[in-house]
C-alpha cells in the first residue's frame, strides 16, 4: 500500500470516530416521549376529597444525604427535634440514576422518570431544550389550580430553565460555581424572612446548593459539612416557626428533601446507596393527627436506607393529594399511604387511591394495550406465563372487583406493578441510529487496522499485544461488574506490558558467544529500570481507590489525608513543585543556556504562585490539612484572593510558554519539549486534587525508567511500543487519579479555577483538564519519547506517512486510533445488545457517555490534534 494512501485512510478513520459517537448518541439517549396538557379530575362518582393544605413551602437541599438529617453526627438537630415530637414525617426517597439535579427536580415535579440525555443537558445551562414549559407538573398545576396560583423560587436556576415563565418572583443561582460555599445560600436566604410574610403565593420553592458544593470540594466528612447542616436546619426552624405564628401559613405544608445525595468522595451522578438515597421530610403542626414521633438520630437499617422508602416519584400524587389538584399525566409515582390517616373517612381514601390508580392506568395502557381498561370486565387470561402488560391488566381488573375492605390493597398492588414496570420501560431507542453509529465506528476500526496493521512494524509481536488488548477491552465491555471495576484491567494490563518490556529488553541485551565484540561495550542491564517502573505503578495504582465496590477504602490517599499526616502530605505536595521548578530550571539550562541564576529565576516565577494557589485552594477547602501551620498560618491562605491568583497562574505559564516557542532554534525544536512538559506539569498540578499532586513525581520517575527499557527500540517499532505504553499507563494514571466509569466520578473541584462565573466553555475545558490530568502528560511525554528515538525515514510533513521506512508518527496515531476505534465500537454493541439489561442506565449508558469523552476529548483534541502540535514543535 502506498504510504499516501495509508495517510488517507488514517486520517478518514479519524474522521468517522466523530461520526459515530454522534449518530449513536443521537439514538442512544433520545428524549422520552409525554403526554401533553394537564390533568384533570377524573369525573367518578364520589367527589373529589377535601384538600389538607392550601400552600406549600419547597426546601430542596442539594445532596442531602439521609444521615446528614437522620443520622447521629447531623447537623439538624431542630428537624429531629421535629421528627420526634411528630410534627414531621421522615423517609429516605430513592433517587434513580442519574442522580444529578435536572433529572431528578424532573422526577420531583413531574413525578415521570427522566431521559438519560439529561446528563449531557444538565451541564449545558444555557440550554433551554430541556425545559417543562410543555409537560404537566405540580407546579402547573398549583398555577392552574382555582384560578391561578403564584409561585416564587430562589436558587439553583435550573428551576428557571425547566419552568421559564412560571414564577412570580425568582432569583436564580449557578449550581456549577461549586468554589462557592456561602453566597449561592445567602441568595436563597436573604428572600426567606419576606416571602414568609408575604400571603400571595402559592408555592415558594428553595433550592441550597452549598451542601453540595462542600460535598465536591472536601467529601461528606469535611469541616464545613456539619456547620452548613446546621445553617440549612436554622431555615427549617425559620420556616417552621413562621408555620406557627403568620395566619396565612396555618395550612401550609413544608417539605425538606434533597434531590440526590453522595458518594464517599462527595461526587454523584451514579447508583451507589449514598448517591440514591436523599432525605424527605414532611413537615406540619397538622402531622401531629396522625404521627406520635419517631426515634430521631436513628441508625439506618442498611446502608442510608432510613425509615420508609419511597420513590422520588411518589412526592407528587402525594402533593396532588395533600393540595386537591389533580394528579400530573406523566406521573409515575404513588400515594404516601402514611398521610391516608388525614382523611378519617374510608371512602376518601379509596377515591384518592383510585384517582391515582386511574392515573397510571392511563400510562400503563398507552405502552400495554388491553380491553380491560376500556371495560374492566372484559375477558382476559389471567392464568398461566404472563407478560408484564398481561399481569398489570390482570392487576388493573382485580381492583374492580375487589370487596371494599381489600380495595386500597388491591388499588397499591396494581399502583406498584404499575410504578415497577414502566419505570423500568426502555427508552425508546432509534435502532437506526444504533446500527449505524455502530457501523461508522465499525468501518473506522477497519479502515485503521488496515492503514496499521499494513506497516511492518505491526507484523511482531508488539502487534499482537495492541491486538490482544484490543480484543480483551472489547470483550470485558459487555460485563457490567467488569465495566464498574475498569480499573483492575489496567493496572493489570499495565503490569503486563512492563514485563513484557523487560523481558524483551532482557533478550535484547544479552549478548551471544558469537555476536561478541570487544569494540562494543554491552548495553546497560534493564533490570533495574524494570523493576523500579513495577515498583512505581504499584505504588500508582494504590494511591486511590476507586470503582464502585472499593471506593473509599484504605489507600494511600486515606493514610495522607488523615489530620496525623497533614505535615507529610504537605512535604509530598511542595516536593512535587520543587521537582517540578527544578526540571524546568534544568530543561532551561540545557535548551537556552542562561545563567543559573536566571534559569532559576524563570522557574520559580510560575511554580511559587502556583503553589501559593495551592496552599489557598487547601486552606478554603480543608483547612484541616493544614492545621499544623496554625491558625493564623491557615486564616492567611484562605484569605488570599483564589480567582485573581490562579489567572496569574494560567497567565505566567501561557507567557514563558510563548516566550520559549519563539526562541526555539530551527531544527532543533525538541530541545525546547522538557521545559513545555514541565510547564505543562505545573498546569495540570492547579487542576488535579491536592492528594493526586504527587502522583507527578511518580509518573516522571516512570517515563524515565520506561526510556530506558524502550532504548534499544528504534523508528516504528518504538513508535508501537510508546503507542501501547501511552494507552495503559494513561488510562491507569486516569484511575489512579480517583476517576471511574460513574457519572459520581467527574471530579468539579478545580472547574472555577481563575473563572469568577459561570462559562460553559471554560468550565468545560478546566473540568476535562483537572479530569484527565494523567492521560494528558503521558499523552505528551510518549510524544516526546518518540521524537527522542533518532529514527530513520522521517518525512517534512507533521502528519506522517505510514511508509515502510520510518513513519513514526502515523505509526503512534495508528496505534491510538485503532484502539480507540475498536473500543469505542465495542462499547456501542454492547449497549445497543444489552439495551434492556438491568444496568444500562446505571452502568453502560454512563460507559457510554465516557466512550465519548476518551474519543472526542481526549483521542482527537489531546491525542490525535495535540500529538501533532507536539510533533511539529519538536521537529522544529
Amino acid at each position: 500500500m502506498h504510504p499516501q494512501t495509508r495517510t488517507i485512510l488514517l486520517t478518514l478513520a479519524n474522521l468517522l470516530i466523530p461520526a459515530g459517537i454522534l449518530v449513536f448518541a443521537a439514538g442512544f439517549f433520545p428524549y422520552k416521549p409525554f403526554l401533553p396538557g394537564l390533568a384533570t379530575h377524573h369525573a367518578l362518582a364520589a367527589p373529589v376529597p377535601a384538600p389538607r393544605f392550601d400552600r406549600v413551602v419547597f426546601m430542596v437541599v442539594d445532596a442531602l444525604r439521609a444521615d446528614f438529617v437522620f443520622g447521629n453526627a447531623s447537623g439538624f438537630a431542630y428537624t429531629q427535634r421535629l421528627i420526634r415530637d411528630g410534627s414531621a414525617l421522615p423517609f429516605t426517597a430513592h433517587a434513580a440514576s442519574p442522580t444529578i439535579t435536572m433529572p431528578r427536580v424532573k422526577a420531583l415535579t413531574t413525578g415521570s422518570i427522566p431521559s438519560f440525555l439529561d446528563v449531557i443537558l444538565n451541564f449545558a445551562e444555557s440550554d433551554t431544550s430541556s425545559s417543562l414549559a410543555h409537560q404537566d407538573s405540580w407546579l402547573a398545576q398549583l398555577k392552574a389550580h382555582n384560578g391561578g396560583g403564584r409561585l416564587v423560587m430562589y436558587g439553583d436556576d435550573t428551576w428557571l430553565k425547566l419552568f421559564p415563565g412560571l414564577f412570580a418572583r425568582a432569583d436564580g443561582t449557578s449550581s456549577f460555581f461549586v468554589s462557592d460555599f456561602t453566597e449561592v445560600d445567602f441568595n436563597v436566604t436573604r428572600h426567606v424572612k419576606r416571602e414568609l410574610r408575604n400571603d400571595d403565593w402559592n408555592a415558594f420553592i428553595m433550592h441550597y446548593l452549598g451542601l453540595d458544593h462542600i460535598g465536591h470540594k472536601t467529601g461528606p466528612h469535611g469541616p464545613h459539612m456539619i456547620p452548613k447542616q446546621a445553617e440549612m436546619d436554622g431555615i427549617v426552624q425559620q420556616v417552621h416557626e413562621a408555620m406557627l405564628k403568620e395566619p396565612h401559613l396555618e395550612n401550609a405544608l413544608f417539605v425538606l428533601c434533597g434531590d440526590h445525595g453522595m458518594n464517599d468522595g462527595g461526587n454523584h451522578g451514579g447508583s451507589a446507596p449514598g448517591e440514591t438515597s436523599p432525605a424527605l421530610v414532611f413537615i406540619s403542626p397538622k402531622l401531629k393527627e396522625i404521627s406520635t414521633g419517631r426515634e430521631c438520630p436513628t441508625a439506618p437499617k442498611e446502608d442510608f436506607d432510613f425509615y420508609a422508602k419511597i420513590e422520588q416519584s411518589d412526592v407528587v400524587p402525594t402533593l396532588a393529594a395533600l393540595l386537591g389538584f389533580p394528579t400530573p399525566l406523566n406521573n409515575l409515582g404513588i400515594l404516601i399511604p402514611d398521610f391516608l390517616a388525614l382523611w378519617p373517612d374510608a371512602v376518601d381514601r379509596t377515591q384518592l387511591l383510585l384517582r391515582n390508580a386511574l392515573q397510571l392506568s392511563n400510562i400503563v395502557k398507552a405502552a400495554h394495550p388491553s380491553p380491560v381498561y376500556a371495560n374492566p370486565k372484559a375477558e382476559i387470561a389471567c392464568a398461566g406465563d404472563l407478560s408484564s402488560g398481561q399481569e398489570l391488566a390482570c392487576l388493573w381488573k382485580s381492583t374492580h372487583s375487589a370487596p371494599p375492605s381489600s380495595a386500597l390493597e388491591a388499588l397499591y398492588k396494581f399502583s406498584r406493578a404499575a410504578q415497577s414496570t414502566m419505570s423500568s420501560a426502555a427508552s425508546n431507542y432509534s435502532i437506526t441510529l444504533l446500527i449505524s453509529g455502530i457501523a461508522l465506528s465499525a468501518l473506522a476500526l477497519g479502515i485503521s487496522v488496515c492503514a496499521t496493521f499494513s506497516h511492518k512494524a505491526l507484523l511482531t509481536p508488539d502487534g499482537v499485544v495492541l491486538a490482544l488488548l484490543s480484543v480483551l477491552y472489547a470483550v470485558m465491555m459487555f460485563a457490567s461488574s467488569y465495566v464498574e471495576e475498569e480499573q483492575h484491567f489496567w493496572y493489570w494490563s499495565t503490569g503486563a506490558y512492563i514485563a513484557y518490556l523487560g523481558v524483551q529488553n532482557l533478550r535484547s541485551t544479552t549478548p551471544s558467544k558469537s555476536s561478541k565484540s570487544p569494540s562494543k561495550p554491552p548495553r546497560p542491564s534493564p533490570l533495574l529500570p524494570l523493576l523500579t517502573l513495577l515498583a512505581l505503578h504499584r505504588l500508582v495504582t494504590r494511591w486511590t481507590q476507586t470503582g464502585v465496590k472499593h471506593t473509599g477504602s484504605p489507600s494511600i490517599t486515606t493514610f495522607l489525608t488523615h489530620p496525623a499526616q497533614a505535615p507529610l502530605l504537605s512535604a509530598c505536595i511542595v516536593y512535587t513543585y520543587i521537582d517540578t521548578a527544578r526540571a524546568l530550571s534544568t530543561s532551561l539550562l540545557t535548551t537556552f543556556n542562561p545563567p543559573p541564576f536566571a534559569a532559576w529565576l524563570s522557574a520559580l516565577a510560575p511554580t511559587v504562585p502556583a503553589l501559593l494557589f495551592r496552599a489557598a485552594f487547601t486552606a478554603n477547602d480543608a483547612p484541616e490539612l493544614l492545621a499544623w501551620l496554625g491558625p493564623g498560618a491557615v486564616e492567611m491562605l484562605a484569605g488570599l484572593p483564589l480567582v485573581p491568583l490562579a489567572r496569574g497562574v494560567f497567565a505566567l505559564l501561557a507567557a514563558q510558554a510563548l516566550v520559549v516557542l519563539l526562541r526555539r532554534r530551527r531544527g532543533r525544536g525538541a530541545e525546547i519539549l522538557p521545559v513545555l512538559r514541565a510547564l505543562l506539569t505545573l498546569l495540570l498540578l492547579m487542576q488535579t486534587r491536592a492528594t493526586n499532586a504527587p502522583l507527578f513525581v511518580l509518573f516522571r520517575l516512570s517515563f524515565t525508567s520506561l526510556s530506558a527499557l524502550l532504548s534499544p527500540a528504534r523508528g516504528a517499532r518504538r513508535a508501537v511500543k510508546l503507542g501501547i505504553a501511552g494507552l495503559v499507563l494513561g488510562r491507569t494514571a486516569w484511575f489512579a487519579m480517583g476517576s471511574s466509569n460513574a457519572i459520581s466520578g467527574v471530579d468539579l473541584s478545580s472547574a472555577y479555577n481563575g473563572v469568577s462565573g459561570y462559562n460553559v466553555l471554560a468550565v468545560g475545558v478546566l473540568v476535562f483538564v483537572g479530569n484527565w490530568a494523567g492521560p494528558i502528560w503521558w499523552a505528551f511525554v510518549c510524544v516526546e519519547g518518540l521524537l527522542e528515538s533518532g529514527g530513520r525515514g522521517w518525512v517534512r510533513r507533521e502528519w506522517e506517512a505510514l511508509g515502510e521506512e520510518g513513519g513514526e508518527l502515523g505509526v503512534y496515531m495508528g496505534v491510538l486510533t485503532v484502539f480507540t476505534a475498536g473500543g469505542l465500537a465495542a462499547v456501542q454493541v454492547a449497549c445497543t445488545v444489552l439495551r434492556q439489561h438491568l444496568f444500562i442506565w446505571t452502568v453502560f449508558s454512563p460507559k457510554y457517555l465516557y466512550a465519548m469523552a476518551w474519543g472526542l476529548g481526549f483521542h482527537l483534541l489531546v491525542g490525535v490534534l495535540g500529538g501533532l502540535g507536539v510533533w511539529r514543535v519538536g521537529r522544529g
